[in-house]
């Protein structure tokens, strides 16, 4: 077990730990718990219901990062069970569970990623499925008659939705008592989580309330805006930028971000100190070209996932090429894509070639004129090609493939 460094003291821990934060709950009992000068216990969950991390995701395993830099222990908890059950926050609707399969392929996904930022040997990873399938129907019934309805239903989603007459299930409430519980199983001195989970947050702290444990710190970050700097970053948006993502198209995704939204982003995912960024906002009011600041943040980012600086800078000089001089790359993709009695849609043409994740968005980039076809910007949204042929298509400036239909 490590100790927090004495050179760190409270107020020094403080303002590392603060950094970025959305809010503390509550200050006065963090500072306490430090004071004690033994390593704490620091939570965050994730639920497994996607094989791959974005950005956003990162923003609370960044914290996770400055609390292991200060000595305290890491307890990164994959939900295998709660995944089954599915998070009904910020949802209009009640959400499909994902299959036991579906789960256990997502979380091995999620544990080898989250080590790109995370120190492995100084990582615990738990899996909630580990205590919560060793409750007896009647522990979960106990469990059940520490909450009541009343207080679930402040809840601001479960709130519009029983007020507007959309169905609530009843396993939905379950799901901010399981992750209090999974706090009281880990014996939580801190837990983190986004803006967005505070509800189910201050339940793991009145949970370890009745069991008898000190309550849990709540330190919650902001949600992380998308490339459109108004979205939560999401896949389902077409917004993100994939930790997995190549890394050229890892920096273009950076790089396309507003220059107001790249002080967000050195905020939420840089390493960097805050002396040195207090530099680079100054350098920027007297007139420094913001593009070669942002250069900074996406070599940062890309080296971060991708091994290093020789990765970060290959990927910022091919972005040159490709977007100074206009340059095709060389090692395009070349795909052939089976046609529909001989013809096949733009949109569905992207889709399969990977260039876009769905139609809809295919149709969206061919709007915005972020489309091309052999360098020539395509407007047609109902565009039909026929099989035969044989081109260069661009998606943005950072996606590129040989397509052949056949």
């Amino acid at each position: 077990m490590s100790m927090p460094s004495k050179s760190n003291n409270t107020h020094d821990q403080i303002e590392l730990i603060s950094r970025g934060a959305e809010e503390i709950l509550i200050l006065d009992e963090l500072e306490s718990k430090l004071k004690k000068n033994k390593p704490l216990r620091i939570k965050a969950g994730f639920d497994p219901t996607a094989p791959d991390l974005h950005l956003g995701h990162t923003v609370l395993i960044n914290k996770l990062k400055h609390f292991q830099d200060l000595g305290h222990d890491v307890l990164y908890l994959i939900g295998d069970f709660t995944g089954l059950i599915g998070d009904p926050t910020g949802k209009s609707a009640t959400r499909p569970a994902l299959t036991a399969e579906e789960v256990a392929e997502n979380a091995k996904s999620f544990e080898h990623q989250i080590f790109k930022i995370l120190d492995p040997d100084k990582t615990q990873v738990m899996y909630n499925s580990e205590w919560l399938n060793k409750l007896t129907p009647g522990e979960l019934i106990q469990l059940a008659a520490k909450y009541n309805v009343a207080r679930m239903l402040e809840r601001d989603d479960f709130s519009k939705r029983y007020k507007s007459g959309q169905s609530i299930a009843i396993h939905e409430f379950l799901y901010p008592l399981i992750q209090g519980y999974d706090s009281v199983a880990m014996k939580a001195d801190v837990e983190l989580g986004g803006t967005d989970q505070k509800f189910n947050l201050l339940v793991g702290r009145e949970l370890q309330r009745h069991y008898g444990q000190e309550p849990q710190v709540i330190l919650t970050m902001p949600l992380l805006e998308g490339t459109d700097g108004v979205q939560k970053m999401s896949k389902s948006l077409g917004n993100y930028i994939g930790i997995s993502d190549e890394p050229i198209e890892m920096f273009g995704k950076i790089m396309s971000i507003s220059d107001e939204l790249m002080w967000r982003y050195f905020e939420l995912l840089s390493f960097e100190s805050e002396s040195k960024i207090s530099k680079y906002k100054k350098s920027a009011e007297e007139g420094a070209n913001p593009r070669d600041i942002k250069f900074e943040l996406a070599k940062e980012i890309v080296g971060r996932f991708h091994g290093g600086n020789s990765v970060a800078e290959k990927a910022n000089k091919e972005f040159i090429d490709r977007n100074k001089n206009n340059k095709i790359p060389d090692d395009i993709p070349n795909i052939d894509i089976e046609t529909e009695n001989g013809q096949l849609m733009l949109g569905i043409i992207l889709k399969k070639a990977g260039l876009t994740q769905s139609t809809a968005e295919s149709i969206r980039m061919i709007k915005q004129g972020a489309v091309k076809i052999d360098g020539e910007k395509i407007s047609d949204q109902k565009l039909v090609l026929d099989a035969g042929c044989c081109h260069i298509f661009q998606v943005g400036k950072r996606r590129f493939a040989k397509i052949k239909l056949i």
